[in-house]
């Protein structure tokens, strides 16, 4: 029976990642007035080019039915992009470094989470842009209706991590990395307010 108490190593992750995660968010342009259909496929081609070698480097830790650049690669496919453009994006080097379990965690928990959030943007990017899950905004609800219970299998999973100090540590210093790269990444590709 899962816990309804978070675990130390999520309330950890929770407080160390605040301030990242607040500062992040604030520069997404998704609610900017200017935002449109052209800065939408931008943001998404550079969330591709985050996501494709994370996931990579975390196929030894999560399952394949956790990734999510097929979604993002049918939503650039959606957005008018080839195959062979969608081929020819630009990848980011500056990764978080994924050396083992408590790291993987770590990043997972930026990427799970981040999925809680597309519910709202899903909406309203269909209010503001007319697109949908088949028009270019699939990755938005990338896990449709088992967003919760994957959440909560990955709550689970970290309820379960080693409770040592220092594979905690290593958790959340992965995660604010992960944060604190796809800020960096994004800012390169020109897609933050």
């Amino acid at each position: 029976m899962p816990t309804t108490t978070p675990s130390p190593l999520l309330l950890a992750l929770r407080e160390s990642t605040r301030d990242c995660h607040k500062a992040l968010e604030a520069r997404l342009p998704f609610f900017s007035p200017g935002f449109d259909s052209a800065a939408y496929r931008r943001l998404l081609q550079a969330y591709y080019g985050f996501h494709a070698p994370l996931e990579n480097s975390l196929s030894n830790y999560q399952g394949s039915e956790r990734r999510k650049t097929p979604t993002l690669t049918r939503d650039l496919l959606a957005l008018d992009l080839s195959e062979a453009d969608i081929d020819a994006l630009p990848l980011c080097q500056a990764l978080p470094a994924i050396r083992d379990e408590a790291s993987a965690l770590g990043v997972m928990y930026v990427l799970e989470g981040s999925t809680l959030g597309g519910q709202v943007l899903k909406r309203a990017m269909a209010e503001r842009l007319g697109i949908d899950h088949d028009s270019g905004a699939a990755f938005l609800d990338v896990y449709g209706e088992l967003t919760g219970s994957y959440w909560r299998s990955f709550l689970e999973r970290l309820g379960q991590a080693s409770a040592a100090r220092p594979a905690q540590a290593n958790t959340v210093q992965a995660a604010i990395d992960t944060f604190t790269c796809f800020e960096a990444w994004l800012g390169q590709r020109k897609v933050l307010n």
